[in-house]
């Protein structure tokens, strides 16, 4: 779990950075061309396989571990209330659930649409490209859609907010000295990066 949520930050990480030139005044040139070479790169089309991978073993393993926490316990009670602790780790399997439904959305309206839809075609600088900006706009324009898009990064925040210091103390690589640093990153990570992902779907709605 920590070593698969890991790889997944990473790669929200660079998702981001391609998904932030939608927002540039070019009428999509940025984007379009940043997603051409993301869809027809052959290295990057081998690690965003990997990826899709790591996302399902993400998936198995939270089952797993849920499963055998849940036989462990069986009707015995805590001795400690769970209540005590923080809501965000109480709720991860909720949260979880919340931002697959999403993935398959997201992924039936993009991906799958890139790959497999008949998306119309601009040329820039000679070459011809998807023009899978026009997309973009169009489901960024349908009210619902926004405002799953906006819960869902809510929800990505709340997992995250757990998530990311918890993969590190899982992996044992925490320390005294270290963990205030690790955590405050790991919070800041969790508000800064699923805020610009909601943000980018709200100013496109409005502009």
């Amino acid at each position: 779990m920590a070593l698969t949520g890991l790889f997944l930050i990473a790669f929200l990480t660079v998702h981001l950075a391609g998904n932030l030139q939608l927002l540039k005044d070019d009428g999509g040139k940025s984007f379009n061309i940043y997603a051409e070479f993301m869809g027809t790169n052959p290295v990057i089309q081998f690690i965003s396989k990997g990826n899709f991978a790591l996302i399902i073993i993400h998936i198995l393993w939270a089952l797993l571990l849920s499963r055998k926490n849940w036989e462990a316990r069986g009707t015995i009670s805590y001795a400690i209330s769970p209540k005590k602790s923080a809501w965000t780790s109480r709720n991860m399997g909720i949260l979880g659930t919340i931002i697959l439904v999403f993935l398959v959305i997201h992924i039936r309206h993009f991906y799958a649409e890139a790959h497999f839809g008949s998306i119309p075609t601009q040329i820039y600088d000679g070459k011809e490209v998807k023009n899978l900006y026009g997309e973009v706009v169009r489901w960024f324009h349908v009210d619902w859609y926004v405002a799953l898009y906006v819960f869902c990064m809510g929800a990505l925040s709340f997992h995250l907010w757990h998530g990311f210091a918890s993969a590190f103390q899982t992996l044992g690589l925490n320390h005294m000295k270290y963990n205030p640093v690790i955590n405050f990153v790991g919070k800041a990570f969790a508000i800064v990066v699923p805020a610009l992902f909601a943000w980018i779907p709200i100013k496109m709605f409005f502009v």
